[in-house]
């Protein structure tokens, strides 16, 4: 019988506490991350915390000697020492599957699973002696560091939250969480390395380093993000996914978390999903006057494809969301499947696909028509089968939208082609590509103009004459925008419209660089010419444009 079986039996023979009691109490812990005899203590069921060493002598589990010079000083990056002292135990040595603890209190024999989940790793408890723990409890931890969290290391500038009662590891996540939401960061990398933790936020698009907690610290704050999340803390093998629903500033957020195992432990990557980001028009993601123009029109039409072309984080998301905002009208129905919904947009019927049960883009595409819809989105096209489906809808009467992964507008058509589209398909089907990119806005608190460099001439094509009437803009960087010279982003985009003669050229299988020459000679602006454009309008700089379009 488990050493946890023979105390729970104890107490309950004693009188002590019964089943539902001990139940109440775990639960209690689960949530609280408090000491387990205290917690009896709080709740009524033992007027004295020190009780269970009363039980000691009765259980045949004999305490065993403790020499804190035995203990390898790697092993107290382990167990966080607020959770030591406040749970009253101590590393005693790591095993292959496990950590072996020492504790002086019989009944945390009781809430030993619940220690699991608060340490973040398998445990085994031992019984010492009172006296040797606290001597070494004392030595290995009271007499360097204070229990709690140096709130000052998370973020330079944050402070601790007043009041309420959660753990130190708690209000810790949770301070990490704010601040990433207060900086407008889009997620958050928490990321164990050899030696050091390392946490950055992504702000407008970019990586930056904040004052992460100590290494120690790790395997509590990933078992407190992968509790919030509903993940299983005890799987440390597999990737998982999760998600967080917050309340923050009266706003409702959505955090996607996925965990990967690694050699130094679970990186986690939270994706901060505010709602009211989704809710914006056209008019509002960047356009210009005249590219609008052209895209209201495009998704005006009755049916065929329009696909919206960018790598991961370039927007495209965002851009279907105010596409579907403009079009959806009570009189059309609309359908969309989703991996994962970002956000619920009112009035239209979204999907999410589900792999693990069989609910694929193309199987979900493929149930959608027998629901007579007018106008679909489908997050991604990734394969033949999907592409097909797609195809099939575009030329039996529905609008349908997706995206590809491409680097620009045009190859878009041979992307479809390279999945086993003919030709004719995509010419008859294809009626035009977005292709974008997000580029980070000047900081309007510090933006400065400045004549063009003779780098910044050579870039945006300009002769002497229009260089020294031109003026140009940026920003050295102010606490409005972190000290980064930018805030916000904007998109730039690539329009490419299907036309009768590129339809042509489409079912003649011309190579990409013809399909483009014929664009840009009818008006089309690359990704680069439009960026360049929204840098002489003082939107943003030559170094930002030229640093997101260096693919293409």
């Amino acid at each position: 019988m488990r050493k946890q079986d023979i105390i729970k039996e104890l107490v309950k023979n004693v009188g002590l506490l019964d089943e539902q009691k001990i139940k109440k109490a775990l639960l209690e812990q689960v949530e609280t991350k408090a000491y387990f005899a205290g917690i009896l203590t709080k709740l009524g069921y033992v007027s004295n915390q020190n009780v269970g060493k009363t039980l000691a002598a009765q259980t045949g589990i004999l305490p065993i000697p403790l020499d804190p010079k035995g203990i390898e000083k790697k092993l107290l990056n382990l167990l966080p020492s607020n959770i030591a002292i406040a749970h009253r135990v101590l590393p005693l040595k790591r095993e292959t599957d496990k950590l072996v603890i020492g504790t002086d209190d019989p009944l945390n024999f009781l809430a030993e699973d619940n220690l699991e989940m608060i340490i973040g790793l398998p445990v085994e408890l031992e019984l010492v002696r009172s006296k040797d723990f606290d001597i070494a409890l004392n030595e290995l931890y009271a007499a360097k560091e204070k229990p709690g969290i140096d709130i000052e290391k998370v973020s330079e500038g944050i402070k601790e939250a007043k009041g309420g009662d959660d753990a130190p590891i708690v209000k810790l996540v949770n301070i990490i969480i704010n601040e990433a939401v207060k900086k407008r960061a889009s997620d958050i990398h928490v990321e164990p390395l050899e030696n050091k933790f390392r946490i950055r936020y992504r702000i407008d698009g970019v990586l930056h380093d904040v004052p992460a907690p100590p290494k120690r610290l790790q395997g509590s704050i990933l078992s407190r993000i992968k509790i919030m999340a509903g993940m299983d803390i005890a799987e440390k093998r597999l990737p998982q996914d999760g998600r967080i629903k917050i309340s923050l500033d009266k706003k409702e957020l959505d955090l996607r978390v996925s965990s990967l195992p690694g050699i130094h432990g679970e990186s986690i990557v939270m994706r901060i999903l505010d709602k009211s980001s989704f809710l914006v028009g056209l008019e509002d993601i960047g356009f210009l006057p005249d590219q609008r123009k052209e895209f209201e029109k495009l998704i005006s039409m009755p049916n065929g494809m329009i696909l919206v072309t960018g790598p991961t984080g370039s927007g495209k998301t965002t851009t279907l969301y105010a596409t579907l905002s403009r079009i959806n009208q009570k009189e059309r129905k609309v359908i969309t499947i989703e991996d994962p919904i970002e956000y619920q947009l009112d009035g239209v019927n979204q999907v999410q696909v589900k792999s693990q049960i069989g609910l694929t883009f193309a199987g979900g595409l493929r149930s959608m028509l027998r629901q007579a819809p007018d106008i679909i989105m489908v997050g991604e096209i990734r394969d033949m089968e999907t592409a097909q489906i797609a195809v099939q809808s575009a030329l039996t009467g529905h609008l349908i939208f997706s995206t590809l992964h491409t680097n620009d507008a045009v190859s878009a058509i041979a992307r479809l082609v390279d999945m086993g589209i003919k030709n004719y398909l995509v010419a008859s089907t294809v009626q035009g590509v977005l292709a974008q990119r997000l580029v980070r806005t000047l900081c309007s608190s510090c933006r400065e103009s400045h004549k063009p460099t003779e780098e910044e001439s050579q870039i945006l094509s300009l002769n002497p004459e229009e260089a020294k009437d031109m003026e140009l803009y940026s920003s050295k960087g102010c606490p409005a925008c972190s000290d980064t010279g930018y805030k916000g982003r904007i998109g730039i985009y690539e329009l490419f419209m299907m036309t009768d003669e590129i339809r042509e050229m489409v079912m003649d299988n011309a190579s990409n660089s013809e399909i483009l020459k014929k664009t840009k000679q009818i008006g089309m602006r690359t990704l680069r010419e439009d960026g360049i454009e929204k840098v002489k309008r003082g939107y943003t700089s030559v170094q930002e444009v030229m640093r997101v379009t260096q693919d293409v």
